[in-house]
């Protein structure tokens, strides 16, 4: 029995170590030189009060999630009512193009420009929180299992004393690599390609990870889904993967 216990504590040992450094490795945090994030309808709005709020700020409802899919008809609507022509550049045919189609359908209304800008939005916002150790926003950006891991890394890095500073250039444009209607659950997963430096330095400062003036490009699969007999129109981060 205690050897059977002792395999299985040192593979649960090697995953935690495994996570820790994948996430430490492409995220962090910005230097604080990049332009504001432009404020818009489908990502997390600040605070309307307290000591965190935006100046100026209007009394606004707020969206507590990443990327909005505009509400619609929660049957599955039919084809002449809906504008797919938008959808044609992914090759009618194709299994994108086909799980593309089936999700504007159950959803009665999905504009797919305004979701990859959202999802380019929502990749940003996850890093900062992430570097920043903001559980409270992941937890709002995240699906439960997701959150669980990220926050695990963060809780292993405070434990070393180690934190990670980022500097994200950029994030370029999303490509769609597959779409699908399973059950009630929507899901597409994006090629996110990111320019970034990225240093892990120990508790007296010495770096451990990364090299401060090499921009890395990381590139990561991530899948976002949403249920959509939901009242919640928002999607939620449920996978990601190195690409």
């Amino acid at each position: 029995m205690s050897g059977f216990f002792d395999v299985y504590s040192i593979i649960f040992l090697v995953i935690a170590v495994v996570i820790f450094v994948r996430l430490g490795s492409v995220l962090g945090r910005r230097t604080g030189n990049e332009p504001a994030p432009r404020q818009d309808q489908n990502f997390r709005r600040m605070p309307e009060s307290g000591p965190n709020a935006r100046p100026g700020m209007r009394n606004e409802p707020r969206n507590d999630n990443v990327v909005m899919l505009p509400t619609g008809r929660k049957d599955v609507a039919p084809a002449d009512t809906l504008d797919l022509a938008a959808l044609d550049r992914f090759g009618p045919g194709s299994a994108v193009h086909e799980g593309l189609v089936a999700v504007a359908r159950a959803s009665g209304r999905f504009d797919v420009d305004e979701f990859l800008v959202g999802a380019r939005k929502a990749y940003e916002m996850i890093v900062m929180a992430f570097a920043s150790g903001d559980r409270d926003t992941l937890k709002g950006l995240l699906a439960a299992d997701v959150f669980q891991g990220f926050s695990a890394a963060i809780n292993e890095r405070e434990k070393q004393g180690h934190h990670t500073e980022l500097s994200l250039i950029g994030v370029d444009q999303p490509e769609i690599k597959a779409a699908s209607l399973e059950g009630r659950d929507t899901r597409i997963s994006l090629l996110l390609t990111s320019h970034l430096v990225s240093v892990t330095r120990d508790a007296q400062g010495a770096v451990i990870e990364g090299d401060p003036d090499d921009v890395q490009i990381v590139r990561d699969l991530w899948t976002f889904s949403r249920d959509i007999r939901s009242r919640d129109p928002n999607w939620a981060l449920s996978a990601t993967e190195s690409a």
